[in-house]
C-alpha cells in the first residue's frame, strides 16, 4: 500500500493498566519481625549488656522494619490506598530513626552516656501519629486496629523507660502481640488472597461509613 502525501502517521495510544499485588502483606511481615526482635529486648529476654546485644538488631530493623514497609508503603501509593502508604511509610521511617540511634548509640564512642531524652521526644511525635493512624483503622478491619492499639501501648511505655528510666517490660509484651497480630493478619492477607476466599478473617470494620 502506497501512502498519499498528506498521510498522519499512526500513532498507538493504547495504554496498559499495571496491576500491583497487595503489599500489605510483605509490609505486616517486616512490621512482625522487628517487632518480635525489639520485644525480645525490652522483655529483658536477651542476656549480656543491654546496649550490646541491642547492636544486633540493627540489620533486622533495618531490613524488616524499615525497607519493607517502605516498600509496602510505595506500592500502596501506587494503588491509591492512602492508611497503607501513610502508616507503613510513617513506621518505615520510624524504624529506621530507631536503627541510625543505636548505631549512633552503640558505635559514636559514648556508648552508655549517650542522651536517650531526644529520643523519648521522637517517640512521643510518633505515638501522636500512631493514635490518628489508630481511629483510621477503625475504617479497615478489626486485625489492623488491634496492631496499632499494640503499637500504642508500646510506645506510651517507652517514652517514660526513655525519659526517666522505668521499666520497659509491658514495652516488650506490648510488641509481642504486635508481632503476633502482625504476623496472623500477613497470613490471612496472603492465604486468603491466594484462596480467592475468605479463610482467616481479618473482622469487619468497627467504624462503617454510610
Amino acid at each position: 500500500m502506497i501512502a498519499t502525501k498528506n498521510a498522519k502517521p499512526q500513532i498507538n495510544t493504547d495504554q496498559h493498566a499495571v496491576t500491583c499485588a497487595e503489599p500489605a502483606s510483605l509490609g505486616l511481615i517486616g512490621l512482625a519481625v522487628a517487632a518480635l526482635v525489639i520485644g525480645g529486648a525490652y522483655a529483658g529476654l536477651t542476656h549480656g549488656d543491654l546496649m550490646g546485644s541491642k547492636s544486633l538488631m540493627i540489620p533486622w530493623i533495618l531490613m524488616f522494619g524499615a525497607t519493607s514497609q517502605l516498600i509496602a508503603s510505595l506500592m500502596d501509593f501506587k494503588r491509591n490506598n492512602i492508611f497503607g502508604a501513610t502508616v507503613f511509610g510513617t513506621y518505615a521511617m520510624t524504624m529506621y530513626s530507631i536503627a541510625i540511634t543505636l548505631f549512633i548509640a552503640l558505635f559514636g564512642g559514648e556508648g552508655e552516656g549517650v542522651e536517650f531524652s531526644h529520643y523519648a521526644y521522637g517517640l512521643i511525635a510518633i505515638l501522636f501519629f500512631s493514635l490518628i493512624a489508630t481511629v483510621a483503622s477503625l475504617m479497615t478491619n478489626k486485625v489492623l486496629f488491634a496492631i496499632l492499639i499494640a503499637v500504642d501501648v508500646a510506645v506510651i511505655v517507652l517514652i517514660p523507660h526513655y525519659l526517666m528510666g522505668s521499666n520497659a517490660l509491658l514495652a516488650g509484651i506490648a510488641l509481642f502481640v504486635t508481632s503476633a497480630l502482625s504476623f496472623y493478619g500477613a497470613a490471612a492477607i496472603l492465604i486468603n488472597t491466594m484462596a480467592g476466599k475468605t479463610i482467616l478473617p481479618l473482622g469487619s470494620p468497627l467504624w462503617k461509613n454510610s
